[in-house]
């Protein structure tokens, strides 16, 4: 596995089309019920493989993902987000796997199950690491080789998992294509910027790590140090200087893909920029991409981003020359709020190539912002949506002909201001919150301001009223002339963009960059660069610079101290003429009702003949809630793959039936073909006796939720259900609505308007939805998306109490856990046929399914002899390796224990095993081998 000499160089999920989503929300409007998005069982199926990998001393917790098909195929990396796991990108690799790809996850050093310190991507450590596991893909007979050992290979990731999509490009020559999102370029820069202490986001980072004990001795006391003194020392930026990927910039020269988050005050837009300059240095293609989200939160774009990383393996691997890979710049603009969802409106903007952060320099002259002197009133105000400067208390009310300092103290032409750092730096200015300052952004980007200034604290110019509109992309400039009179000036600049009346301020991102003026760079003209934004400044607005003394965020001296800032020249604001803005689509509606209607009119002549052919009810099954019998469907457009194949089970009343399986497993096709969304090819489904078709009236007793329900957005909560209920045209005091809302636990919000809900308020609504007229039998498809872990145990006690009266519930779920509590019964499938069905207890092995405990790690080989024994179905490696699973079929716990012994297993301990999760896998794994 070790190759400590080589060198080394990711892709999300495609995005969907959105039809099914048209045609929920048109159903609702002529009261069909709820027609819903649904996963594409379609796909090919696809396998994962777990396993621990021990290589460089520390045991790796690997996951590998393939599809069908013999053929060699190119493989990815891909790696995880700082504090999280391999289960992270799960989704990710399967989505990937089924697109014709290798795909390998695993867990970094000190997250998961992997064992070791946190090196913070060390060259020695976590980058080894991933040497080890492109050694271990160069074995796989299904990958694609470029030489003898050298797999073709692309590594992608976020955050965390982004740089280590870098350091493998700089220490491992085999690596062909990297796309790292959101990611860093230098951590040094990006937690020390300028020589300033990143406080808030570095105590972030090493919390989310698990606190300062996890990571690597050395790392720890660097940390310690700096955060207790405030302010990084030479050794700390080394330090993190020579893990970072610029220390290899000048080996990084593969095709790179870098999305960076434009609400980000961890790792702005100047890392992106860094990356992209350092890599087409050295002949690479490189492609930027500045998405709306980031580090602080808001939209990831997740569809669009996955689509375009896919896109860009597709071509630099799969050497597929029709692959679109994009243009060689593009940002992602925020403006309005779509009036059908409230959602805020995106357009991208491009160019075909990066311009940089300062492309199309326009100088905005500055004069001197004076204010009223501070007062009390003052203290503590917030700019907000209609809110008042804190400088003052109220609205704008000065006059750039006087000028002013933050403190009062005045200079004839406001261009020289003087000001304060209070004694321990407190209160400080806010400007971002790490953790939730991307919801701040977001507004900033819809015009709603929110920033805090302290009187007395700052230094403030502006500018006139602009006479046209300004697109600033990039980094603002601009040269002041700075003393204090002692030490250090350390100051935080910023730029707002004030409205007409001078009532609103808006901070672009929420974002602030800070400065470290030293003594010797005091007294003389200092350029500074501010941060990174694209953002629209309307005409008649103004730009207002702020240089504060404070930040929230940042480490200030304690010390009080006197700064004097000069202004020296115009402020320079980047426009990037060649980027250009898409023209606007048309609203959904303009072309999906007209669209959608046609199709909902085809859809019903086409019931309307099935209809005729039903069969007659079944009386000997009037009390089974549900009987399916040889359910067969086949995949689109194949004449040998099949969906669901052979499927065969019963469900009777007072049940709560958990459906399980991997994806692709048909589980979703199954329950479309319940819902009569789809036709069966072969086979039948009777709920209470009657057959299911499209519109069988005996739909009626069943209540479904699959992954989403299409609501009005302008109508509450409360006002969505019961016009959904009123469609049905049953009576009011059948509904059980406030029954019904106990699971949906959205107290107040079923006042407000649906388009304000989040993805999870969302959800409860849909499963209230569902619940509504009390359904003989209820069909939930991953009820527990978006939902907190106390509403997850009010949902697991509403489905025990909802069956326990009587009626029947079916749930798929990949929350195994909670299946296990919530269930009486299970059925499990793969590849679209049953593995095995019945009561929990006897699934996880009530007799049939042992653990075997052993004093040694099992290997694979052994593993795989024990599972060739006599009588016994299956055996399987535990976890951590130090153990098996093993299914008996025929033979006794005794004659397997002495089996073992004879094929000198030290085993430790026998006995009946109950975890419905390795109970699962092991079920998974018969059907995959």
């Amino acid at each position: 596995m070790e190759n400590p000499t080589s060198r080394w160089r990711h892709r999300l999920p495609r995005t969907r089309g959105r039809w099914a989503a048209v045609v929920a929300a048109l159903a609702v409007l002529v009261g069909a019920g709820t027609w819903t998005a649904t996963a594409d069982d379609s796909e090919p199926s696809v396998h994962r493989q777990d396993q621990m990998l021990r290589m460089n001393g520390v045991s790796v917790d690997t996951s590998y993902f393939t599809s069908g098909g013999t053929g060699r195929r190119p493989a990815v990396l891909i790696g995880h987000g700082f504090g999280g796991s391999k289960n992270d990108v799960r989704a990710q690799a399967e989505k990937l796997a089924a697109d014709g790809y290798a795909v390998m996850t695993w867990s970094a050093r000190g997250f998961g199950r992997t064992t070791g310190e946190i090196t913070l991507n060390a060259p020695d450590g976590e980058v080894k690491d991933v040497s080890g596991l492109i050694d271990w893909l160069a074995g796989r007979p299904e990958v694609e080789l470029d030489a003898k050992g050298d797999p073709r290979v692309g590594v992608t990731g976020a955050s965390y998992g982004g740089a280590v999509s870098l350091l493998a490009a700089g220490y491992d020559e085999r690596v062909d294509a990297i796309a790292p999102v959101i990611s860093y370029w230098n951590l040094a820069d990006a937690l020390f910027p300028d020589g300033v202490f990143k406080k808030l986001w570095a105590g972030i980072f090493v919390s989310s790590g698990g606190g300062c004990q996890r990571f690597e001795k050395e790392l720890c006391e660097m940390y310690e140090r700096v955060a207790v003194s405030g302010k990084p020392d030479a050794a700390a930026r080394e330090l993190l200087s020579e893990r970072s990927p610029e220390a290899v910039a000048d080996r990084i020269d593969v095709p790179a893909l870098i999305l960076q988050g434009q609400s980000d005050s961890l790792f702005p837009l100047g890392q992106a920029d860094a990356m992209a300059e350092a890599i087409k240095a050295n002949g690479a293609p490189v492609s930027v991409d500045w998405i709306s989200g980031g580090h602080d939160g808001g939209d990831d774009e997740g569809d669009r981003v996955q689509g375009r990383i896919g896109d860009w393996f597709d071509h630099y691997l799969k050497k597929d020359k029709s692959a679109d890979t994009g243009p060689g710049f593009r940002v992602t603009r925020t403006g309005g709020v779509d009036s059908t969802d409230g959602a805020a409106l995106k357009r991208g903007a491009d160019s075909d190539a990066y311009p940089g952060l300062t492309s199309g320099g326009r100088k905005i002259p500055l004069t001197g912002a004076g204010q009223q002197p501070a007062t009390g009133g003052g203290q503590g105000g917030m700019t907000g949506g209609g809110g008042q400067d804190a400088t003052t208390g109220g609205g704008d009310q000065d006059t750039p002909a006087t000028g002013g300092a933050g403190s009062g103290r005045k200079a004839p032409d406001g261009l020289t201001q003087t000001f304060r750092n209070p004694a321990g730096a407190a209160p400080p200015s806010v400007s971002a919150l790490p953790g939730i300052g991307g919801g701040l952004s977001q507004l900033s980007s819809l015009g709603v301001g929110l920033s805090l200034d302290f009187p007395g604290q700052y230094a403030r110019f502006e500018s006139a009223p602009l006479e046209r509109s300004v697109h600033v992309t990039g980094s603002p400039t601009v040269t002041v002339d700075v003393k204090a009179d002692h030490g250090d000036a350390v100051l935080f600049g910023k730029v707002y963009d004030v409205s007409p009346d001078g009532k609103q301020q808006v901070l672009p991102s929420q974002l602030v960059a800070p400065y470290r003026i030293t003594p010797a760079e005091q007294g003389k003209p200092v350029e500074l660069t501010l941060p990174a934004v694209d953002h629209e400044v309307d005409a008649g607005h103004r730009l207002r610079l702020v240089l504060s003394a404070t930040d929230l965020a940042y480490a200030s001296p304690a010390e009080p101290a006197t700064y004097t800032v000069t202004l020296d020249g115009a402020l320079t604001v980047p426009t990037a003429p060649g980027v250009k803005t898409a023209a606007a689509t048309l609203p959904w509606w303009t072309w999906g009702l007209p669209a959608g209607a046609a199709v909902i009119a085809a859809a019903l002549l086409l019931t309307a003949r099935r209809r005729t052919a039903t069969p007659a009810p079944d009386p000997a099954l009037t009390e089974v809630p549900l009987q399916i019998t040889g359910l067969s469907k086949k995949y689109a457009k194949s004449t040998d793959r099949y969906a669901v194949r052979d499927l065969g089970f019963r469900v009777e009343k007072g049940q709560v039936l958990g459906l399980l399986g991997p994806n692709g497993a048909g589980k979703t096709t199954t329950l479309r073909m319940l819902m009569g969304l789809i036709t069966p090819d072969a086979g039948e489904i009777r709920v209470f006796g009657h057959a299911i078709r499209p519109g069988a009236p005996v739909l009626s007793r069943v209540g479904s939720f699959v992954e989403g329900a299409g609501f009005l957005p302008h109508l509450s909560g409360r006002s969505n259900l019961e016009l959904y209920w009123q469609a049905t045209g049953r009576p009011a005091e059948d509904a059980h609505i406030d029954e019904a809302l106990e699971i949906a636990g959205l107290g107040d919000a079923l006042a407000r308007a649906v388009r304000t809900y989040s993805q999870g308020m969302r959800q409860r609504l849909a499963i209230a939805q569902a619940m509504l007229g009390m359904p003989d039998l209820l069909i939930l498809d991953e009820p527990t998306n978006g939902l907190d872990p106390p509403q997850i145990r009010e949902m697991r006690d509403v489905m025990i109490r909802y069956a326990a009266g009587g009626r029947t519930v079916i749930v798929s779920s990949h929350l195994l856990s909670e299946v296990e509590q919530s269930c009486t019964h299970l059925v499990v499938m793969d590849r679209g046929q049953l593995v095995q069905a019945g009561p929990v207890a006897e699934i996880t092995g009530s007799g049939d399914m042992l653990l075997v405990t052993t004093g040694a790690e099992v290997t694979e080989a052994l593993a795989d002899k024990a599972a060739a024994l006599a009588g016994i179905g299956s055996a399987v490696r535990t976890d951590d390796g130090h153990g098996l699973l093993v299914r008996l079929d025929g033979a006794t716990a005794a004659q397997l224990v002495a089996e073992l012994v004879r094929l000198d297993v030290p085993v430790t301990g026998v006995g009946p095993h109950r975890r419905l999760e390795d109970a699962f896998l092991t079920l998974i794994s018969q059907g995959s081998a």
